[in-house]
Protein backbone atom coordinates (compact mmCIF):
# COMPACT_ATOMS: atom_id res chain seq x y z
CA UNK A 1 0.00 0.00 0.00
CA UNK A 2 1.21 3.60 -1.18
CA UNK A 3 0.36 6.07 0.92
CA UNK A 4 2.30 9.09 -1.17
CA UNK A 5 0.50 12.72 -1.47
CA UNK A 6 0.05 12.29 -5.72
CA UNK A 7 -0.16 16.03 -6.01
CA UNK A 8 -2.65 18.72 -6.29
CA UNK A 9 -5.88 17.48 -8.61
CA UNK A 10 -8.90 19.80 -8.15
CA UNK A 11 -9.42 22.98 -7.94
CA UNK A 12 -13.12 24.26 -6.99
CA UNK A 13 -14.57 27.40 -7.49
CA UNK A 14 -18.12 28.17 -5.61
CA UNK A 15 -20.20 30.54 -7.68
CA UNK A 16 -23.61 32.24 -7.27
CA UNK A 17 -24.68 32.07 -10.83
CA UNK A 18 -23.08 29.02 -12.61
CA UNK A 19 -24.14 29.36 -15.88
CA UNK A 20 -22.44 32.94 -15.74
CA UNK A 21 -19.41 31.23 -14.17
CA UNK A 22 -19.64 28.96 -16.88
CA UNK A 23 -19.16 31.88 -19.59
CA UNK A 24 -16.70 33.71 -17.48
CA UNK A 25 -14.34 30.93 -16.69
CA UNK A 26 -14.71 29.70 -20.68
CA UNK A 27 -13.14 33.10 -21.87
CA UNK A 28 -10.73 33.30 -18.77
CA UNK A 29 -9.19 30.00 -19.56
CA UNK A 30 -9.76 30.05 -23.47
CA UNK A 31 -11.44 26.69 -22.94
CA UNK A 32 -14.91 24.65 -22.68
CA UNK A 33 -15.90 22.18 -20.23
CA UNK A 34 -15.37 18.86 -20.18
CA UNK A 35 -18.59 17.96 -17.77
CA UNK A 36 -21.50 20.10 -17.63
CA UNK A 37 -24.16 19.37 -15.18
CA UNK A 38 -26.42 21.98 -12.95
CA UNK A 39 -24.79 20.57 -9.97
CA UNK A 40 -20.75 20.82 -11.47
CA UNK A 41 -19.08 21.99 -14.04
CA UNK A 42 -15.31 20.52 -15.02
CA UNK A 43 -12.34 21.91 -16.98
CA UNK A 44 -9.46 20.36 -17.70
CA UNK A 45 -6.74 23.07 -17.21
CA UNK A 46 -3.34 21.73 -18.04
CA UNK A 47 -4.27 18.28 -17.04
CA UNK A 48 -5.39 19.40 -13.72
CA UNK A 49 -9.00 20.09 -12.39
CA UNK A 50 -10.94 23.20 -12.46
CA UNK A 51 -14.23 22.68 -11.37
CA UNK A 52 -17.63 25.64 -10.53
CA UNK A 53 -19.72 24.10 -7.91
CA UNK A 54 -23.30 26.39 -6.92
CA UNK A 55 -22.54 28.91 -3.98
CA UNK A 56 -24.72 27.87 -0.82
CA UNK A 57 -24.98 30.71 1.44
CA UNK A 58 -23.87 34.33 0.96
CA UNK A 59 -21.27 35.04 -1.75
CA UNK A 60 -19.80 37.68 0.61
CA UNK A 61 -18.38 35.15 3.67
CA UNK A 62 -15.53 33.84 1.60
CA UNK A 63 -13.04 33.68 3.64
CA UNK A 64 -9.35 33.92 1.89
CA UNK A 65 -6.80 31.30 3.45
CA UNK A 66 -5.49 29.55 0.61
CA UNK A 67 -4.59 30.76 -2.90
CA UNK A 68 -4.11 27.90 -5.79
CA UNK A 69 -1.57 29.43 -8.87
CA UNK A 70 -2.50 28.55 -12.01
CA UNK A 71 0.84 28.41 -14.44
CA UNK A 72 0.91 30.45 -17.15
CA UNK A 73 4.36 31.22 -19.45
CA UNK A 74 3.87 35.20 -18.76
CA UNK A 75 1.97 37.01 -16.15
CA UNK A 76 0.81 40.58 -17.40
CA UNK A 77 -0.62 38.81 -20.94
CA UNK A 78 -2.86 36.69 -18.67
CA UNK A 79 -3.11 39.23 -15.43
CA UNK A 80 -4.48 41.89 -17.69
CA UNK A 81 -7.29 39.96 -19.59
CA UNK A 82 -8.87 38.40 -16.39
CA UNK A 83 -9.24 42.18 -15.33
CA UNK A 84 -10.71 42.97 -19.08
CA UNK A 85 -13.25 40.02 -18.31
CA UNK A 86 -14.10 41.38 -15.02
CA UNK A 87 -12.14 40.27 -12.78
CA UNK A 88 -10.88 42.82 -9.81
CA UNK A 89 -7.09 43.15 -8.17
CA UNK A 90 -6.25 40.70 -5.35
CA UNK A 91 -2.63 41.12 -5.68
CA UNK A 92 -0.79 43.00 -8.26
CA UNK A 93 1.86 41.43 -10.29
CA UNK A 94 5.43 40.83 -8.37
CA UNK A 95 8.66 39.05 -8.43
CA UNK A 96 8.87 36.64 -5.63
CA UNK A 97 12.60 35.83 -6.19
CA UNK A 98 14.58 34.51 -9.18
CA UNK A 99 12.31 33.89 -12.56
CA UNK A 100 9.23 33.30 -10.61
CA UNK A 101 6.60 36.13 -10.57
CA UNK A 102 2.78 35.78 -9.18
CA UNK A 103 -0.30 37.79 -9.06
CA UNK A 104 -3.65 37.30 -8.65
CA UNK A 105 -7.05 38.34 -9.11
CA UNK A 106 -10.76 38.06 -7.82
CA UNK A 107 -13.11 36.65 -10.05
CA UNK A 108 -16.81 38.08 -10.29
CA UNK A 109 -17.93 36.02 -7.42
CA UNK A 110 -15.40 36.89 -4.70
CA UNK A 111 -12.39 33.99 -5.46
CA UNK A 112 -8.95 34.33 -5.76
CA UNK A 113 -7.34 33.08 -8.92
CA UNK A 114 -3.87 33.20 -8.61
CA UNK A 115 -1.24 32.81 -11.22
CA UNK A 116 2.36 31.98 -11.53
CA UNK A 117 4.95 31.92 -13.83
CA UNK A 118 7.96 29.92 -12.52
CA UNK A 119 10.10 28.96 -15.89
CA UNK A 120 11.91 25.80 -13.25
CA UNK A 121 8.87 24.32 -11.64
CA UNK A 122 7.95 21.18 -13.88
CA UNK A 123 4.92 19.18 -13.62
CA UNK A 124 4.91 15.24 -13.59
Amino acid sequence: MNDKVLGLRTTIYHVADIAQAKAWYSKAFQTEPYFDEPFYVGYNIGGFELGLQPQEGPAENKVESVVSYWGVEAILPHYNRLLELGASVHEAPQNVGGDITVASVKDPWGNIIGLICNPGFQTG
